[in-house]
């Protein structure tokens, strides 16, 4: 694959705020990619950068081979989506979509041919006389949207898009960006808090935290084999149950629950666990499996009661344990009541372990 976007070793400051730290990141040509992290993480500077709304203070940015760390945003060949939409509200639905071509010199009636191709597939053919007061949020944003593929950049940078939608119409348009994408084969960097956004969209998803890339690769990577606790509480939904616990050999754990119970952790490709060594483990909600008192003695399991239960119809949401800070997963309708008590078992390959102190996988 051909590098599309590289930044190297770079670095912004605001004053003494230290925003982004050695970035480093290579984006391939036609590729999705999202940049994912809590408010604050520097996902959105890191945008703002690629897009030169923000001077890198240190390192080097290149766009399609070509250097671009000091080249002003007009010159860079990107288009950005904005969350707030950007449109101009006096300006019907056409004359948004060729203001661009039009800058650039395209004639009309050539812009308007191309407007009229980039409404067909955007959804927007039967809506090119209104104003943006007369769209729903989501015609809107496939304006902007229309807006920016009508360039045909070298690049699409989308900033958290999606934020003003209704939690149907984010499903919706999620899926339209992700097919937009694909039909032109184009290369998108896609900011978002929402994790669930990042892994259902992206070939490739960027975690960061205080400035600093995490963890990054594909998505299911990162859900299967996290390589921090960080990325293992912000991956996955509901969030992974961190217990703390202590190794009692090579490859089994006491967990620090009532009746210090035992569970086998699959160490294959890892050293063995020091007897007495500390660890916290990581078990995903959705990998914690009920089984009856007499299966359970049969297996290395643990009991938990049930402190509050929340159905779906399709799926079960329990919190367990005395201070219900244990989440477990169940398909379809389970009938229990607070109080109950569930024996619980896993299967020794979905147990993650990380270190107490730097929580780095063990």
């Amino acid at each position: 694959m051909t590098a599309q976007i590289e930044l190297s070793q770079v670095n912004k400051h605001y004053g003494a705020y230290h925003a982004l730290k050695d970035i480093n990141l290579t984006i391939e040509k036609g590729s999705f990619v999202a940049l994912v992290g809590p408010s604050g993480c520097g996902k959105s500077t890191l945008l703002r950068s690629l897009a030169g709304l923000e001077k890198i203070t240190a390192g080097r940015l290149t766009i399609a081979g070509a250097e671009m760390t000091a080249v002003p945003p007009r010159k860079r060949d990107i288009a950005m989506v904005f969350q707030s939409y950007a449109l101009y509200p006096h300006m019907t639905v056409e004359e948004n979509l060729i203001y661009p071509l039009r800058m650039r010199g395209v004639s009309k009636t050539n812009a308007k041919a191309k407007a009229q191709e980039v409404a067909g597939f955007t959804g927007l053919s039967g809506l090119l006389t209104r104003y943006p007061r007369q769209l729903s949020g989501g015609q809107r944003q496939r304006v902007a949207m229309g807006r920016a593929v009508i360039r045909s950049p070298k690049a699409f940078l989308f900033d958290e898009p999606l934020s003003n939608l209704d939690a149907a119409l984010r499903v919706s348009m999620r899926k339209e960006i992700r097919a937009l994408h694909d039909r032109l084969g184009a290369t998108s960097v896609y900011v978002t808090h929402d994790q669930i956004e990042a892994m259902t969209m992206a070939d490739h998803v960027v975690v960061m935290r205080d400035g600093v890339i995490e963890q990054q690769g594909a998505p299911l990577t990162l859900y299967d084999r996290p390589e921090n606790r960080f990325v293992a509480g912000f991956i996955g939904s509901p969030a992974m149950n961190f217990i703390a616990a202590r190794a009692v050999d090579g490859a089994s754990i006491a967990l620090d629950l009532p009746g210090q119970p035992v569970i086998a952790v699959d160490r294959k490709g890892a050293a063995p666990l020091a007897p007495g060594q500390a660890v916290t483990a990581g078990l995903r909600p959705e990998h914690l499996r009920i089984v009856d008192g007499e299966s359970g003695s049969d297996h290395q399991a643990f009991t938990l009661p049930v402190r509050l239960i929340e159905s779906t119809g399709s799926l079960t949401y329990l919190s367990l344990g005395d201070t219900g800070d244990i989440s477990l997963v169940e398909h379809g309708r389970e009938h229990l009541r607070p109080g109950d008590r569930l024996t619980l078992t896993i299967d020794p390959g979905l147990v993650h372990l990380f270190d107490p102190e730097t929580g780095r996988r063990v």
